[in-house]
């Protein structure tokens, strides 16, 4: 699935850049509590004045652009703070004023072409990576995961690091549903909304039916294939729904092999337990069948199709936010 343009700011401020355009880039730093964008959103602005994203809610973008053109101009980085009052706030659905910082960098002197384009790549490969820029000395360069960022990675959480800004691109989230079942479609549109690309796998032709799930990316292969062949990692959730083992315990295997960080099973405790009986057997170790959220989703109640995708999704963000 192609990602909206508000969040393809990199390859977009990089293709105005190619095309002779000019482009600057406006990053949130620090905000109020209550902002409708938060630390990381950004703002592009092309030299003719195009724009795409969006630091607020619009109650300071007006000045953003003029200083994004005036960098493009000067070919200077600049930090801008702005106070927004209770008044314009309320305007703009917030409960009260505070504070903004934003970062402009125009691509060039500073932010080069070269290191822009590292960064569109690492984002194109699925790799985690972070733009980090001193707002001292305004020297810039690329972080991946580590040890020192871990915790800003997994929680996804841009910042400021002392003098340093530290910008997260995680590769975008992706969920993975293994079984083309009436669950399966509420919640394949949740996920979308929650901003997940979601996948849907079953090799019953009847089950995946196009007309079943229109728009959505559905591959009618078994799904260990189909699962080795697209890869999971550690922003990919992974829910199985078909309660056939011959479906779901080679994806749930392919899984657990995995850095997915999340997989549930939909199932009855019953059957959960001679899920398990059969994957232990099939020798999978007790840490990993830990792993298994079954039955899936939070005990909320949950009795009709939407109401258990309500669920899953709702215990995916639990993982997802909080471990």
């Amino acid at each position: 699935m192609d990602r909206p343009d508000h969040d393809r700011i990199p390859e977009i401020a990089l293709r105005w850049h190619r095309d002779g355009r000019g482009a600057a880039i406006a990053t949130v730093i620090e905000t109020w509590g209550s902002a409708p964008r938060q630390v990381g959103g950004q703002l592009a602005v092309s030299g003719m004045g195009e724009m795409m994203g969006s630091v607020s809610g619009g109650c300071v973008e007006g000045a953003v652009v003029e200083e994004a053109r005036a960098a493009l101009a000067d070919g200077e980085s600049r930090v801008l703070t702005y106070g927004v009052s209770d008044e314009d706030a309320f305007a703009v659905g917030l409960a009260c004023g505070g504070t903004i910082r934003v970062l402009v960098e125009p691509v060039g002197p500073g932010l080069t072409e070269a290191l822009l384009e590292d960064l569109v790549t690492a984002r194109a490969r699925r790799e985690a990576v972070a733009y980090v820029v001193n707002l001292r000395t305004w020297e810039r360069n690329l972080a991946p995961r580590g040890p020192a960022l871990e915790e800003r990675f997994r929680a996804d959480r841009s910042g400021i690091d002392g003098d340093e800004f530290v910008a997260i691109h995680n590769p975008p989230l992706r969920l993975v549903v293994v079984g083309a079942v009436h669950i399966a479609q509420p919640l394949l549109r949740m996920a979308r909304d929650c901003g997940y690309d979601p996948l849907l796998i079953d090799p019953r032709q009847a089950f995946a039916a196009e007309g079943r799930f229109p728009g959505e990316t559905v591959l009618d292969e078994w799904p260990d294939e189909a699962m080795a062949r697209t890869g999971l990692d550690a922003r990919t959730a992974v829910v199985t729904l078909t309660h056939d083992p011959k479906l779901d315990d080679p994806a749930i295997r392919a899984a657990l092999e995995s850095d997915c960080f999340y997989l549930g099973c939909l199932g009855s405790p019953r059957t959960h337990a001679r899920r398990l009986a059969r994957l232990a057997e099939a020798g999978l170790t007790p840490a990993q069948l830990e792993r298994i959220h079954a039955p899936v989703g939070l005990d909320i109640g949950a009795k009709s199709p939407a109401e258990i995708a309500v669920s899953i999704m709702a215990e995916v963000t639990r993982v997802l936010r909080k471990g």
